[in-house]
């Protein structure tokens, strides 16, 4: 379960109960297990959780619905309830000051028409009708993250990259999940555990009547993330060192930095400040900026890591454009050895969501034989779609099968085209997409030929 969604799920709750449904921190406390247990993969699914665990009556689906919209859509901030914001809540259409004194006008008029005053009971769960200067601060707490979801990180100011690195701070790392040797009891197993089941049997005169079953427990899958920190992907680098970072912290992961050469950043990314493991991860690297050597630099953690243990059944995530000034054939062994002890190897390429793009420049091609998952990463969003690749690369105690195409592929830049030439992607370009989906027809998968 996620740090944050017992707070997200108690926010959302303290608004339904702000909007008139009477939520308790019971019914929150649940609808934040069914999300943990459900795991809801669109905001229908979840708007269905919600209704199922927070309301008591079909009436209240319509408040329900609104207030849903607001909060899953980025025009409500659970910030304005951890005191991070002045701005008060948009769904709250009334002040409460003036909501309390509205509320007496209402119980004062109804004293004059009932005696028992009933009108006046029945018009404190009443809703007033939004104002114009609601929908003003309705359009003003649109979140930064809408308005810099889709720009790509090359074209951000200092400013906005600032922004970005909290925002990067906020993403949710789930951990791939791996089967455990080791079985648990469940009583939905699908293995049967015959010694309990036979000690169970002494209570029933060595009837087996209740059976016990084991499960495999599910372990997190180590992650890997070595990224490109040279001259050609200095509008990338510092967002990817926020993201490098969370995932140590989170996840537990190694990470890597190279140019002309490797460098082991973990360490100085474990630190509890950011802006002192900024300060320390600068310093571990005098090679920011520089050339590129992508196979130098795989061969070195092949060497001095790989083989140790460290990409043994690992999910490895490479960010690099690409471009390697020393022999692509160098890559292209190196890729192969990683990718037979890797579980899983996800390759981001800010370049990929350039209109017309082909990986055919040295490194690249002689990588993309061996990527499970080809991915782009180069805004906010394609970001999102870069933890979601790492979270999808679980498996069920088998490897994911690998794809190796023919030599001719159909997606990369052209030789003798400028870096600077694919280095501005259009914002709303697709990004996420397995390998195997790039490639033509014909092509080879674990030795057999598919198409």
């Amino acid at each position: 379960m996620h740090p944050r969604l017992p707070e997200i799920a108690a926010a959302f709750g303290h608004l339904l109960h702000e909007a008139g449904v009477p939520v308790t921190p019971e019914r929150s406390a649940r609808f934040a297990r069914a999300i943990a247990l459900a795991d809801p993969q669109t905001t229908t699914e979840l708007a269905a959780l919600g209704r199922t665990t927070l309301l008591s009556h079909r009436d209240q689906i319509e408040v329900f619905d609104r207030v849903f919209a607001q909060v899953f859509r980025g025009i409500v901030d659970f910030a304005e309830f951890r005191g991070d914001s002045a701005m008060p809540p948009s769904v709250r259409t009334v002040p409460q000051d003036d909501r309390t004194d509205s509320r007496s006008q209402r119980e004062g008029e109804a004293a004059e028409t009932s005696p028992r005053g009933s009108s006046g009971i029945q018009g404190e769960g009443e809703q007033q009708e939004p104002t114009g200067e609601d929908e003003q601060v309705v359009l003003a707490a649109v979140s930064d993250e809408e308005r810099l979801g889709a720009k790509s990180f090359s074209e951000c100011t200092e400013e906005e990259l600032a922004l970005l690195s909290a925002l990067v701070s906020q993403l949710p790392f789930l951990p791939p999940m791996r089967r455990a040797r080791r079985l648990r009891r469940h009583p939905s197993g699908d293995r049967l555990d015959v010694r309990a089941t036979l000690r169970a049997s002494h209570r029933t005169s060595g009837d087996p009547v209740h059976r016990v079953h084991r499960k495999a427990r599910r372990r997190p899958r180590r992650v890997v993330l070595i990224a490109d920190v040279s001259g050609s992907m200095e509008p990338y680098s510092r967002v990817y060192l926020h993201l490098m970072r969370g995932a140590v912290v989170a996840l537990g992961s190694e990470a890597f930095v190279f140019a002309t050469r490797l460098t082991r950043l973990t360490r100085q990314l474990q630190h509890t400040d950011p802006d002192i493991a900024y300060r320390r991860a600068a310093a571990a690297a005098p090679d920011w900026s520089g050339g590129t050597r992508i196979g130098n630099a795989l061969k070195a953690f092949l060497d001095q890591h790989g083989r140790r243990g460290l990409a043994r059944g690992s999910v490895v995530v490479i960010v690099s454009d690409g471009w390697e000034l020393g022999d692509p054939e160098l890559v292209g062994r190196m890729m192969e050895q990683l990718s037979r002890l890797a579980f899983h190897i996800v390759w981001v390429n800010p370049r990929k969501a350039a209109r017309g793009y082909q990986p055919l420049v040295g490194g690249m091609a002689a990588a993309l034989p061996y990527i499970d998952t080809f991915v782009s990463g180069h805004s906010m969003r394609a970001l999102e779609q870069v933890l979601q690749a790492i979270h999808d690369a679980a498996d069920d105690g088998r490897r994911i099968a690998t794809v190796r195409p023919l030599p001719v592929v159909d997606d990369t830049v052209q030789p003798g085209t400028s870096p600077s030439a694919a280095a501005d992607p259009p914002p709303a370009v697709a990004a996420s997409t397995r390998s195997r989906d790039i490639f033509p027809t014909g092509t080879l998968i674990n030795g057999s030929m598919q198409g």
